[in-house]
């Protein structure tokens, strides 16, 4: 084993070697122990989930094209998967880290992903993707800096924050799994958590006069939130890799899923001020609280508690339209984001996807076009690429909504690599929908209540909207993408609702390309563990 450990290691550094002399993207590695631990978010000792001991786990930052090697170790008692929310894995679904592309890292096991944030800037974060484990910790930052020589649109910060923000439980997610199993919906949180603690439990520390970058991203399971800080002014700059229109505004509605940058500039007394979350769209209004202390800080916090808006509704959509792109800014690229000229392209297809809470079986399931996801024993994308039969049917969920009851599938949407597609997402439900896709960034073309139709589309921004990964959906409303299908592979499409997502309201879409090329799409890793019905495939592999 020692001589075997050691051939790696002497591989490894040949490898790295010829890397620097091709003037290949850097690399950088990073070791990950999985492990449960005691933690006390609200005040209550539970079960949490940790990276080398920390919760939230540890930051990952990187530069544009840098390659990631991240070998996660899985301390746990039951299997394990880490994915990365809003990071794309150009040409490579096999890295995305969910159970549709990668079998589970088994307990007492690693995994190595291996990934490059290709052609990239922006703030995402990481978390785990199988058995309700994002309801006991194990996520954490992700930020993509620019390459140096690419202009960045506004002056480089003093300081850089990431705040991981959401709802929490204080029961262990052990719990909350059976409350879903059993068939029922979650409870209301017990409260938010500001980087892993309540109240007052976490500081942030700035100089007067100077201005700082924060990342807000909300990590929660089910509840939307908005963002203020007492006495000051936030600048938007930057949503999931869009740099935005620097509007300002005084608090920020963060969406499940969602990440975006502000600029803070601390030019009020010294002093302390509350940094504060607060639940939206709910009937009780959750609140956490952290410090933005000025190192020269001459008193406390002080004065009214700074309160948000709490069930507005127009507020929201009218704060999410007023959010655009900056056509002249530089991108991951030197080349203006205004030169991709989206509302020029025909699109090639319309998908409308619409949400509904069926009872299947006695029990409470979530579905998109009536179609209530079941994961399959073999991981889809296995069992695509060995052509296993009888894992999942293509066109098994529809473009529109059916009308009919809900059922239970193994749902997966088939795409043409290179198409333009149009994707309304209708929610006729009372609560608000969080939407992601992976591996794509999409054009959030439109948003409005009521029914969308073909007339909605004069409606439309086809100028300077963003492009993000995650979008939301107001109560009895739609949203309109533009999605270029630019990435071949397997991909989520979920809920980021995540009793939604574990109760069914996903599904996987495969973007195909009949080219079989390494230019369309990474060959399976060396390393990709098969289980299921791919176990003993072993061929064709990198």
């Amino acid at each position: 084993m020692g001589c075997f450990i050691r051939v790696c290691c002497a591989l490894l550094l040949v490898v790295l070697l010829v890397a620097c002399a091709s003037g290949e993207d850097p690399y950088r590695f990073y070791t990950w122990n999985i492990t449960y631990g005691d933690i006390y978010p609200l005040g209550v000792k539970q079960q949490g989930i940790l990276i080398n001991w920390q919760f939230p786990g540890p930051q990952i930052e990187a530069v544009t094209n840098d390659n990631l090697i991240i070998n996660v170790y899985n301390s746990l008692d039951e299997p394990f998967l880490i994915s990365w929310n809003g990071v794309l894995q150009r040409r490579n679904s096999w890295q995305d880290g969910v159970y549709g592309t990668n079998c589970p890292i088994p307990p007492g096991q690693n995994f190595t992903y291996v990934l490059q944030v290709k052609d990239q800037i922006g703030s995402y974060f990481y978390y785990p993707s199988l058995a309700f484990h994002k309801a006991a910790g194990g996520y954490g930052g992700f930020k993509i800096a620019s390459r140096p020589g690419i202009p960045v649109p506004f002056p480089t910060p003093a300081g850089d924050f990431t705040v991981l923000a959401g709802d929490w439980y204080k029961r262990n997610h052990t719990d909350l799994r059976a409350i879903l199993d059993g068939g029922s919906d979650l409870p209301f949180p017990d409260g938010l958590i500001i980087n892993g603690r309540g109240s007052n439990a976490y500081t942030f520390t700035v100089d007067q006069g100077k201005t700082y970058r924060f990342r807000i991203s909300n990590v929660g399971l089910t509840t939307s939130i908005n963002f203020r800080i007492q006495g000051h002014k936030m600048t938007i700059v930057e949503v999931e890799g869009t740099h935005t229109l620097q509007n300002i505004y005084d608090s920020l509605d963060v969406h499940l899923g969602q990440t975006y940058s502000v600029l803070v500039t601390a030019d009020q007394p010294p002093q302390d001020y509350l940094i504060v979350v607060t639940t939206r769209f709910t009937s009780q209004v959750l609140n956490a609280t952290s410090i933005l202390r000025y190192s020269n800080s001459a008193r406390s916090v002080s004065g009214l508690f700074p309160w948000g808006p709490s069930i507005e509704i127009d507020w929201s959509l009218n704060q999410a339209r007023s959010i655009r792109r900056n056509l002249t800014a530089s991108g991951p690229r030197p080349n203006p984001q205004g030169s991709y000229h989206y509302g020029m392209i025909n699109t090639t297809r319309t998908i409308i996807l619409q949400n509904s809470a069926p009872t299947i079986n006695g029990k409470q399931r979530y579905a998109v076009n009536s179609v209530s996801f079941i994961p399959a024993d073999t991981p889809l994308k296995l069992a695509d690429y060995y052509k296993i039969q009888g894992v999942f049917s293509l066109g098994s969920i529809p473009d529109y909504p059916s009308g009919g009851g809900g059922y239970l599938q193994t749902s997966v949407m088939e795409a043409d690599f290179r198409g333009y597609v149009e994707v309304v997402f209708q929610n006729p439900e009372d609560t608000l929908q969080s939407w992601h896709i992976d591996g794509h960034s999409f054009f959030v073309v439109g948003m409005d209540g009521g029914q969308w139709s073909a007339a909605s589309r004069l409606r439309y921004n086809l100028r300077d909207t963003i492009s993000r990964c995650t979008v939301q959906v107001y109560p009895k409303s739609w949203t309109a993408l533009y999605v270029p299908l630019d990435n071949v592979g397997m991909w989520n499409v979920r809920s980021e609702n995540w009793a939604r997502q574990y109760l069914g309201q996903q599904f996987y879409l495969r973007v195909y390309s009949p080219a079989n090329s390494w230019r369309d799409e990474y060959p399976i890793p060396s390393n990709a563990p098969r289980c299921g019905k791919a176990v003993g495939h072993y061929n064709r592999a990198l």
